[in-house]
């Protein structure tokens, strides 16, 4: 009777190291996709907070307000630069700058035509 049991938990041992060998490997590959979720949450956040900013700088630049204009056009440049990989994102940056050197110039004007601009592309980031 003894010897049976001891059989028996040596044989399920085996397989519970098996089990376990084979299970190991799959956890990292399924904790990377967790990651990369999390990754793609937060650019997809950075995008709207850049939104956010890039539509208040359209805001004060319609008001004739340059300097907030720049404020709010650099801080959706940081979070645009932040949001990834994507051609409308490089587009949105590149206006986000124009309208920031010209809302310094003091052509509010031609600042709020960027600052749209950057919005329109932002908004079609994927």
């Amino acid at each position: 009777m003894i010897r049976h049991n001891t059989r028996l938990t040596v044989a399920l041992t085996g397989v519970m190291a098996t089990i376990l060998t084979s299970a190991m490997p799959l956890q990292t590959a399924f904790g990377e996709g967790g990651a990369r979720r999390d990754v793609v949450r937060q650019e997809q956040q950075t995008v709207k907070d850049a939104i956010k900013h890039a539509t208040e700088a359209v805001e004060y630049g319609k008001q004739g307000h340059a300097e907030k204009l720049v404020t709010h056009a650099e801080a959706s440049l940081q979070l645009a630069m932040r949001g990834g990989t994507d051609q409308h994102l490089a587009e949105a940056i590149t206006h986000l700058k124009e309208a920031i050197e010209h809302g310094k110039a003091g052509h509010t004007d031609l600042a709020t035509k960027h600052a749209e601009s950057a919005v329109t592309h932002l908004s079609q980031v994927k």
